[in-house]
């Protein structure tokens, strides 16, 4: 139902009211309750909210209304402690955006359930958050840390558990290949493959590119045109023969 320019909202619900009375639409559409127990607002502009100068005059404060900016009704950016925290360890460590991580939480406070005394937790793979988290605790009031100190603190207990879960890696893959496991391609091996391929269809482009231009040129300058004249140029110096130019009998 198209309402004409200036009605207003509460209009529908009185005109579908009649209508039912009088038995026009035998069915209630499936607003009509909510509507009833919801009215709409009747106004639809959000206006500027009011402030009040601190200044008084004369006992009475003076109230303004805000000027209407091009971000009125855009919602706060809301900013967290950890927010810093993260952009600073993943601009130090920005292949750790790399790895796979699991998204999925219960209730959206699963980190606060473990404890942050240690780095490493039972159930939780080891990750940046890992690192922030341990980091907010020891700036807390378990530590009071600054944030400098927390963060090496926690950077260097990554580090180690890291290195430890990289040589237990390392130990697992050699123990696997001595008793016949086959991994396959590294990754890098792969990418080197993938290189020398690209590498390869390059330059059999730029061989085409090539071959073209020169065909280009030789159909300008004609064949064999200016490197022919060049090459009888060489060959008459070389032979050392000298050409002796004579008078036509009657020219004076």
């Amino acid at each position: 139902m198209a309402l004409p320019r200036g009605a207003k909202p509460l209009r529908i619900y009185k005109e579908t009211v009649q209508l039912l009375n009088s038995g026009i639409i035998q069915k209630e559409p499936p607003w009509y309750r909510v509507v009833a127990a919801v009215p709409p607002s009747t106004v639809l502009v959000r206006t500027a909210p009011v402030k009040f100068d601190p200044v008084q005059k004369e006992g009475h404060q003076q109230a303004k209304i805000s000027k209407k900016s091009k971000r009125f009704f855009r919602p706060e950016h809301i900013r967290y402690v950890e927010d810093d925290l993260r952009k600073t360890f993943f601009a130090d460590h920005p292949w750790e955006l790399a790895r796979p991580r699991i998204l999925v939480e219960n209730d959206g406070r699963d980190g606060l359930r473990y404890d942050w005394s240690k780095l490493q937790q039972l159930g939780k793979p080891l990750d940046g958050e890992s690192v922030i988290q341990r980091q907010m605790w020891l700036m807390g009031e378990n530590e009071s840390l600054s944030k400098k100190s927390a963060y090496d603190i926690a950077r260097k207990e990554f580090y180690k558990i890291r290195m430890r879960s990289d040589i237990e890696r390392r130990i697992a893959a050699e123990e696997a290949r001595s008793v016949g496991a086959y991994f396959g391609k590294s990754h890098i091996q792969v990418g080197l493959e993938l290189e020398e391929h690209t590498l390869a269809t390059w330059r059999t482009k730029a061989e085409s590119a090539v071959a073209r231009k020169q065909q280009k040129m030789e159909a300008l300058t004609g064949p064999g045109g200016a490197e022919d004249d060049s090459v009888d140029e060489d060959a008459t110096t070389e032979s050392g023969d000298t050409v002796e130019m004579r008078t036509p009998p009657g020219a004076t």
